[in-house]
Formats: structure tokens, sequence, C-alpha cells
């Protein structure tokens, strides 16, 4: 009652000084200008209209990303994503006390943009208690792998899934396991050492895969969570899943959106294969015609929210340093 109490002044504070701009990112690109000058907003509508005569598709940049530090103009093209609108940080929310929104966006300033992604990237992350527990865990993970192929796999590489079943809406990715299997066998090795993040409870339902791969779950390594409360195991399945050699996930889930995130940081990280157009060795599922999306350049395109592009981590290094009190 006394945190209720205390909580109440704060919600009331909030409430008088929040600036709460109405913002749809289905129909609007948040951009923020290089400074608080009206010439730089100025600048902005003039590029947005610009680009309205001859408006790009998503499509046009397929297999094909620009530089990261490319011109304002091109960058705001390449994640227009069909929206013909522009929602401007302007002189009234630079002057509010405090701003909510959760939008994409855009900086005018490509060293802003990347640095705003790396501010993203080094501190909105799970605690360092969830990442050692799954770091003990992808561990063990490795020694199993090991251990079933000594010659062939000495660094106990591993494949992971994120199958989710529950309440999810999405009903062209509840497939059965034996189809789960048809659709991803041509991406994984035979058997092969494979862990599985689900909400499914019933683990039988997963036999199909288990006669091809050797499977562990969450479960077979509760004695190393170490007492961790158990509303943070989804966050682990997260972390472990993301270090699979090859990883496969269901489509429209941002479960596994984050999952493919982190793969994403780590594969620009050490320059793995396909890095300088942000791919990463990832697939889905299911529907089978969204399978290979992650094995491409795929700019930003709705639906934003259950997916992540390429664009939040393709090149996110570039400019480290260059940012100064001065600029």
């Amino acid at each position: 009652l006394t945190i209720i109490r205390l909580q109440q002044p704060l919600k009331e504070w909030l409430r008088n000084v929040t600036h709460t701009p109405l913002w749809k990112p289905e129909s609007c690109l948040a951009v923020i200008p290089a400074s608080a000058d009206a010439s730089d907003t100025d600048e902005l509508h003039a590029m947005k209209d610009e680009i309205l005569k001859d408006m790009p598709s998503p499509a046009d940049y397929i297999g094909k990303p620009g530089p990261v530090d490319g011109s304002p103009i091109d960058r705001m093209k390449e994640i227009l994503a069909d929206r013909k609108g522009l929602c401007m940080y302007d002189e009234e929310m630079q002057a509010a006390p405090v701003i909510h929104f959760m939008c994409y966006h855009k900086m005018r300033d490509w060293r802003q943009d990347l640095w705003t992604k790396r501010f993203v990237r080094d501190h909105l992350r799970y605690l360092d208690e969830l990442q050692c527990a799954a770091a003990r865990i992808v561990q063990a993970i490795r020694e199993k792998a090991r251990k079933r192929d000594p010659e062939g796999n000495p660094e106990g590489l591993f494949d992971s899934f994120h199958i989710r079943r529950g309440d999810f809406q999405y009903k062209n990715t509840r497939l059965e396991a034996d189809e789960i299997y048809k659709n991803s066998n041509d991406v994984l090795t035979e058997n092969a050492t494979v862990f599985i993040a689900t909400d499914q409870g019933k683990k039988d339902f997963f036999n199909p895969l288990k006669a091809h791969y050797d499977v562990y779950f969450l479960d077979d390594f509760k004695h190393l969570l170490g007492g961790i409360n158990t509303n943070y195991y989804g966050m682990i399945d997260q972390l472990i899943a993301s270090k699979g050699r090859v990883f496969v996930g269901t489509y429209h889930s941002t479960f596994t959106g984050f999952i493919n995130r982190m793969r994403g940081y780590y594969a620009e990280k050490h320059k793995l294969q396909g890095y300088e157009e942000g791919i990463i060795d990832s697939y889905y599922f299911a529907p089978i015609g969204q399978k290979f999306e992650m094995r491409d350049y795929v700019p930003v395109k709705q639906a934003f929210y259950a997916r992540e592009f390429p664009a939040s981590w393709r090149d996110i290094d570039k400019g480290v340093g260059e940012l100064t009190s001065n600029n």
C-alpha cells in the first residue's frame, strides 16, 4: 500500500508533463532532425516530398542494402516502407520534459542513428544474472555435442529452434512436429545436437524431431539455473537459442525476432559470412514462403512489430569514435 501511495504522485506528474504524440508507425516514419533549428525540420519535409514524386518499394532493396553512412534522402528511402508521412521530432517535442513514443525512426545524421542503435544493443539487454545462467547452459549443451561427435564436432556446435505454440494467434505457424521437421531438415544436420526454446508443455509433441536429432530443452538444465525466478525462463531460452549454429524460428513471433537480433549483433561482431549485408544463418519453419527471409538483405517493411530487420545491426559499429561534443 505504501508503494502505491508513493507511485501515485509520480504517475500524476508524468501525466501532466509527458507529451504523447499520436503517431502510427504503420503510416508515418519517425524522423529526428540534425539539430533544433527549424531549417533542419524543413529539410526533412522537403526530402519526403521529393521521395513521394517517385516512391520506392521495399522490394527494390532486397539484397541491395545502401551504405549506413549514405545521404539522408537515400537512407530515408530505404526505411520508408511504403509510408507517405513523417512523424517529426519537432520543436514542441524538443521542449517537452518527457516524451513517450514507441516507433521506428530515422536520424538525419547517420552517426547519431548508429549511436542510438549501439545504445540499444549495449544497454537495453538482459541482466548479467540471466546472461551467466544462459552461458552455463550453453556450455553444457556444447559439452554434450562434443561428446556426441568428438572428431566431427570438436567445438561442440549445436543448432536451435524456437517453436511457439500456446495461444499464438498466427495459425499458419501452428504445425505438427513432423511438418516442422519436413520444412527445416534441409538446413539442419542429421543427428545434430538441437536446443528447442518453446512454450509447448508436453515434450512428447517433439518426438518426430527427437527421431532425427539429440534434442534438449531448458527443463533439462534446471540444475544450472541457480534458483532464478521462473518468470525469467523465457529470456534465458532466448539467450541459449541465439547461440545456435543454425536457428529455425517462428515467423510473426517477437520472441523469435529478438533471438534474430541478438544473432545479428553476434554475426556483425565476429564478421560471420554474409555480415556485410546483415545476413544471419536463421530460417523460419513456416510459412514456407518466408523460410529464407533472413538469408538475404530485407529492408524494413510492414508489419514492423513482429520481426527484426538487418537495419538493426548491419554495420552498426561504423563511425565509432567520430561522435564528439563538437558534432
